[in-house]
């Protein structure tokens, strides 16, 4: 039977499996269906994503990272902390280094479980601008941070229905044919922030979502004048630093930090993605 090592990882609550693949010993064949398999909760090993660590001229590794469906995202913030800390425990890199996204060149400082990475500009800031719903209007903001978010500013966000109203404004036709991540935030006091995220891909709500809490704080940030670094609460319980640098409105220098956790470290076996029976 084919087995294939691997590491589960989480980063603030957004869980992955993370697969060295320079040699490659994934097959390429079908392999959005063999991720989408990989990733079911209960019947494998279950995770919000995959990625895979494979090599490049460009920096000190690249990866391809998939949702949990098989689709590919061109950029995942905790995701990225949590494949640097790989990268730098398996010898593939130091503690400072560099690799490559569909994003981008994104560099990476590792020390101890926490991790701090450089992350691209927002593009396509929007504020404040009204949705059709089926039954309702809403007033959201919009920002690309690698990947793109809607970002929905509550009083309170405890009771709100995030799948639902999420789902329906990931599918609406502005933001065909990709979609969009939606996320609902509110402000606490001072530079905190409390984050709740519907994303793509996973099609459900996480408990984590690093480009979605820099697209929080940067929203959040134009609206209250917070100053960086922003604190960000997600849904897990953990917090995530979003750090800036604003000039005239425009937010550049963009740091993401967080935990990075080994979960832990096992082989995945062909029955993790055969067809149900």
């Amino acid at each position: 039977m084919k087995k294939i090592d691997f590491y589960k990882m989480s980063g603030s609550g957004n869980d992955f499996i993370i697969v060295d693949n320079r040699n490659k010993i994934v097959d390429e064949i079908d392999l959005p269906n063999f991720i989408a398999k990989a990733c079911r909760r209960k019947m494998s090993v279950g995770a919000d994503g995959f990625i895979l660590v494979e090599n490049t001229d460009a920096a000190d590794f690249k990866w391809r990272f998939y949702n949990s469906d098989g689709s590919v995202a061109e950029m995942c913030g905790n995701g990225a902390r949590c494949v640097a800390r790989y990268a730098y425990l398996t010898g593939i890199a130091g503690p400072d280094m560099s690799f490559e996204t569909q994003a981008g060149i994104v560099q990476a400082h590792v020390a101890g479980e926490r991790v701090k990475v450089k992350m691209t500009d927002p593009l396509d800031l929007k504020l404040d601008y009204p949705i059709e719903l089926k039954n309702s209007s809403l007033s959201i903001s919009s920002v690309n941070t690698g990947v793109p978010h809607v970002v929905i500013v509550k009083d309170s966000i405890d009771t709100v229905e995030v799948v639902k109203v999420g789902r329906e404004i990931r599918f609406n036709h502005r933001f065909a044919p990709a979609g969009t991540n939606v996320n609902f935030v509110c402000h606490l006091k001072d530079n905190i922030i409390k984050i709740r995220t519907y994303e793509r891909g996973v099609e459900d709500e996480t408990l984590a979502c690093g480009t979605g809490a820099i697209a929080g704080a940067i929203v959040m940030a134009c609206r209250k004048k917070l100053k960086s670094p922003v604190n960000v609460l997600a849904r897990s319980g953990g917090y995530l630093n979003v750090f800036y640098q604003e000039n005239d409105s425009k937010y550049q220098d963009i740091y993401l930090q967080g935990d990075a956790r080994i979960i832990y470290k096992a082989q995945l076996c062909e029955d993790a993605w055969k067809d149900d029976c």
